[in-house]
C-alpha cells in the first residue's frame, strides 16, 4: 500500500477491525464515496495522520473517519490526541459509534465535526454510509469541487 493517496479527494478510516474497515469500505464506495484509505487502528491510524499532516507534499484527507471499539473510550481518546492538530489543517472527522446516547455530546466537545450511529443491521448501515458521504460532499471546499 502506498504511503499517501494518489488521488486529492479521499477519505482516511482508523478502523481497530479489519472486518469492519473493508465492510465500511466496500459500503461507502457503494454510496459512491471517494476513494478510502484504511489507516489501520489507533495507534498506526495516529502514527500515518502525523506523518501525512507533517508532509507538505502528501495529499491529505478530505474527512477522516473514527471507528475504534477497543474499549468504550477508544473514540474518546483518539479525538482528544488528534483533534487540535486536525483541526489546525482543517480536515474534519467523524465518528462511528454504538454510544451516540451516551458519548455523543463529549465526542463532540473533543473535536467530532459529526456522530453517525453504528448499527448491525444491514439496510440501516447502508442508510448511514450513505449519510456519511453526504456529509462528506457537503463539507468539500469549492476549490475541491472545482468551482
Amino acid at each position: 500500500m502506498n504511503d499517501y493517496a494518489d488521488y486529492a479527494s479521499f477519505v482516511a478510516l482508523i478502523d481497530d477491525d479489519t472486518h469492519s474497515a473493508d465492510l465500511l469500505t466496500r459500503t461507502l464506495v457503494a454510496q459512491s464515496a471517494p476513494g478510502v484509505q484504511y489507516y489501520g487502528n489507533a495507534i498506526a491510524g495516529l502514527s500515518r495522520l502525523k506523518a501525512v499532516i507533517s508532509d507538505a507534499s502528501a495529499y491529505r484527507p478530505a474527512l477522516i473517519i473514527v471507528d475504534l471499539k477497543s474499549h468504550s473510550n477508544a473514540n474518546l481518546e483518539f479525538l482528544a490526541t488528534v483533534a487540535p492538530v486536525l483541526a489546525q489543517v482543517g480536515i474534519p472527522m467523524i465518528v462511528l459509534t454504538a454510544l451516540v446516547e451516551e458519548q455523543g455530546r463529549a465526542l463532540l466537545d473533543h473535536g467530532a465535526a459529526a456522530i453517525f450511529n453504528r448499527h448491525a443491521d444491514r439496510d440501516a448501515y447502508r442508510r448511514v454510509a450513505a449519510d456519511i458521504v453526504e456529509f462528506w460532499a457537503l463539507t468539500q471546499r469549492p476549490v475541491a469541487v472545482g468551482m
